[in-house]
């Protein structure tokens, strides 16, 4: 089931409830105690500039899969604040930075540093950064992956302790698989139906989403159900295939305009359509596909930022969903966003 731990930052009390959080999300993914302690200094000190720069925030701590190694998860922690930003970015991630003589000596630099992954956006309308934890530290050095990018962001309704969606991506040969599930309702029973579409995935992900869907429909028969979509992209076609079953809206980036993707109505594991319509497009470099749940306003208005789309999937999503909100109208359901992206070059996506 999806564990997300969403945790409001407005003074320095609840800094140490973000310590906590990251440090239950580590032991639960069996992170080693350096790992954990890793992990639990960068989001102190994400928390901390929350307080201190940005008149508060929000923070999640989520469990994701660990890209290029089946079976394990890691700690992906983010921290969302509604500005004002950061004046100078690339002083700012000067190993060492620090604005104040109340920082804990950490400094976003650091961040970049010892986390498996780190990136940033920011903007007047604020900040996100996101931080992930695998099981070993990345080599110094050692360039990420290359190829298409994805990631996501899962925030449960009401700070609830799981949520009834989940999003996840598998690779398989010149596939990449990213998933999201909506499992119906809300709270343990709904996050037991998108864990059971997630699990699937991960067996199925060397079809195409059209048979994956289809794999879906009896895992998720002893569960609530789910509105599920699937995304593929084939590196070796250069083409993207999308498939969806119930309320999952998703968006296509090409050029300078978003198209709609359309899911067809139905319920995974309850009510499965006799046929799956399936959205075959060109996967070009600079693409981006956007997937998300119902909780989304219903006239949620991607940006167009450019230097946005160049960013970790991770952060993209957060940066969504902040925008589709608001610090004073917060998300109105379990709320997940998840993408696929091309594969820029990009400063901030090397490990130092």
């Amino acid at each position: 089931m999806a564990r997300v731990w969403d945790i409001p930052v407005h003074d320095s009390t609840r800094v140490r409830d973000v310590r906590v959080a990251v440090e239950a999300a580590s032991t639960h993914v069996r992170l080693g105690p350096h790992r954990t302690a890793v992990a639990a200094l960068v989001a102190t000190e994400l928390a901390t500039n929350l307080v201190k720069h940005a008149n508060g925030g929000r923070f999640l701590v989520d469990l994701v899969d660990q890209p290029g190694v089946t079976g394990t998860s890691g700690v992906q922690v983010t921290a969302i604040d509604y500005g004002p930003g950061i004046r100078d970015i690339t002083a700012a991630m000067r190993d060492g930075y620090t604005t104040s003589e109340a920082s804990l000596g950490a400094g976003l630099g650091t961040c970049l540093r010892i986390s498996s992954e780190f990136d940033l956006h920011s903007t007047p309308r604020g900040t996100v950064a996101v931080a992930r934890f695998h099981q070993e530290p990345a080599r110094r050095g050692e360039r990420r992956e290359q190829g298409p990018r994805a990631g996501g962001i899962n925030v449960p309704l009401d700070r609830a302790e799981h949520s009834g969606d989940a999003w996840s991506f598998a690779r398989s040969g010149s596939r990449l698989t990213l998933m999201l599930a909506d499992g119906l309702g809300h709270g343990a029973r709904a996050a037991h139906a998108s864990g059971a579409a997630v699990a699937e995935l991960h067996r199925s992900a060397h079809l195409p989403p059209e048979q994956i869907l289809r794999h879906m429909h009896p895992a998720l028969r002893p569960t609530r159900g789910a509105a599920v979509a699937v995304a593929q992209i084939d590196t070796d076609s250069g083409e993207l295939a999308f498939a969806g079953v119930g309320n999952i809206g998703a968006r296509l980036h090409v050029g300078a305009s978003w198209e709609h993707l359309i899911s067809h109505p139905g319920i995974v594991g309850a009510q499965f359509p006799a046929t799956v319509p399936v959205r075959r497009l060109p996967w070009r470099p600079g693409n981006l596909l956007v997937m998300h749940s119902d909780g989304l306003p219903s006239r949620w208005v991607p940006s167009d930022d450019a230097d946005l789309f160049t960013h970790d999937p991770a952060v993209i999503a957060a940066t969504f969903l902040r925008d589709a909100s608001s610090a004073a109208s917060p998300v109105r359901d379990d709320t997940s966003v998840a993408v696929l992206a091309s594969d820029p070059v990009d400063r901030h996506h090397e490990l130092a």
